[in-house]
């Protein structure tokens, strides 16, 4: 069960255990957290759950063209380790995955 670290704009970080498979958009659901939008639920339409992956970055395969393009219009500043999180596949090789939320998803 893959392990995965929110920093959440204040500092304060908060963990999730999560099952592989779901996506880190969905673990940060799951904790009620503030800042994970998600308008469209998780299928790459929004970009409302924008992350910067703190580690773990190297771990994830490349970002596509739509979620490329997606990030390209986040409100957010766009970093080299910007993703969004609903195309964040967790798996076990992911365990200890840590992200950043930005401060604003739109």
């Amino acid at each position: 069960m893959p392990t995965i670290t929110f920093i959440l704009p204040d500092g304060r970080r908060e963990v999730a255990d999560a099952a592989v498979g779901d996506t880190a958009m969905y673990a940060a659901l799951s904790l009620g957290l503030d800042g994970i939008v998600a308008e469209c639920g998780g299928n790459a339409v929004c970009a409302t759950c924008h992350v910067y992956v703190e580690e773990g970055l190297s771990k994830l395969p490349p970002v596509d063209g739509n979620e490329d393009d997606l990030l390209d219009g986040a409100a957010a500043e766009r970093l080299p380790s910007s993703r969004l999180s609903c195309q964040i596949k967790l798996t076990d090789d992911l365990d200890g995955l840590v992200v950043r939320i930005p401060e604003r998803q739109f």
